[in-house]
């Protein structure tokens, strides 16, 4: 039987609460004549157990937007054309996170004939995830251990023990073999690792990237986060190879393969940032009946299929 025939449900006890983020996103660039396309993926994908319940879009430039939703993935894709010129791009959301948890002793991995399409294009290697250059490593390191979520959580671990969170040490095309060399890296990185160690022993794991939620503050200014998200059992669970936020409290923007295809911003044409991404997201805070802070937890952790 297929295990995802009947999309799950968000069955979140209604004792656990919800986190409730208000998300503010602020992006500058200075555009060339004759000007540049955009594409940006940075409004929050709905799913069963995220919902958007506001949100509010503003420009400087007096041009139209097409925001479609890819159909594999859940991206919200905002496709737009600048004039030369300062663009200046706000958007603002209230975002409802109702997650799906379970006891990691009930999460199997599922083997490859039995994975639902869409989650057997991530046990393949990526652009970024080399993980068929890692199979005889990963093969030694975790191949023996029992399958399932704590596998998972082992090889997670293990990355944060080979790799240091360093900012400013790697670049846009940096890949996993590549990390795991220089054993330095930023979240970005950290998630490329554990998600080519995840596919060189069949585990489907995929990029996704949202807020970095409870990250400390000496790491530098909010910002973007990338982590990953492992299938088990019937759907996508959430863990954070860095190490530097709090799970609970990620926004899910994008995900894919790799970094390529969950860019927050992708441009065509001669594009200079003005400022780097200013990024704020801020949970509501508990003793607001029904709302809870994210905290960190034992469970795993889904926002939904």
């Amino acid at each position: 039987m297929n295990p995802l025939s009947t999309p799950p449900r968000c069955d979140t006890p209604v004792a656990a609460g919800v986190v409730r983020i208000e998300l503010q996103l602020e992006l500058a660039y200075r555009v060339e004549a004759p000007g540049a396309d955009f594409v940006f993926n940075i409004h929050p994908a709905h799913t069963d157990c995220q919902t958007i319940s506001t949100e509010r879009l503003s420009l400087n430039q007096p041009i139209g937007v097409d925001v479609e939703t890819d159909a594999r993935t859940g991206n919200r894709c905002m496709r737009l054309v600048a004039g030369p010129g300062e663009l200046r791009v706000s958007y603002q959301a209230t975002v409802d996170l109702r997650h799906h948890r379970e006891d990691p002793a009930r999460l199997p991995e599922v083997p490859i004939h039995r994975l639902p399409l869409d989650a057997l294009g991530y046990i393949y290697p990526s652009r970024y995830c080399e993980s068929d250059k890692l199979m005889r490593m990963a093969t030694k390191q975790f191949g023996g251990m029992a399958p399932g979520y704590r596998r998972v959580e082992a090889i997670m671990a293990w990355v944060q023990q080979q790799v240091a969170f360093t900012s400013n040490t790697s670049s846009s095309s940096t890949s996993a073999v590549e990390t795991l060399l220089d054993q330095v890296g930023v979240c970005r990185d950290f998630a490329h690792l554990m998600i080519a160690l995840c596919r060189a022993v069949n585990i489907p794991a995929r990029f996704t990237t949202g807020t970095d939620y409870g990250a400390d503050p000496a790491l530098g200014p909010p910002d973007f986060h990338a982590y990953v998200e492992v299938f088990l059992g019937d759907r996508w669970y959430i863990f954070d190879p860095s190490g530097t936020g709090i799970p609970m409290g990620f926004v899910r923007i994008g995900t894919g393969r790799d970094a390529a295809d969950a860019a927050f911003a992708t441009i065509f044409g001669g594009v200079t940032p003005i400022t780097g991404p200013m990024v704020r997201a801020v949970a509501v805070g508990e003793g607001t009946e029904g709302f809870v802070l994210p905290h960190h937890t034992h469970l795993g952790l889904s926002t939904g299929t």
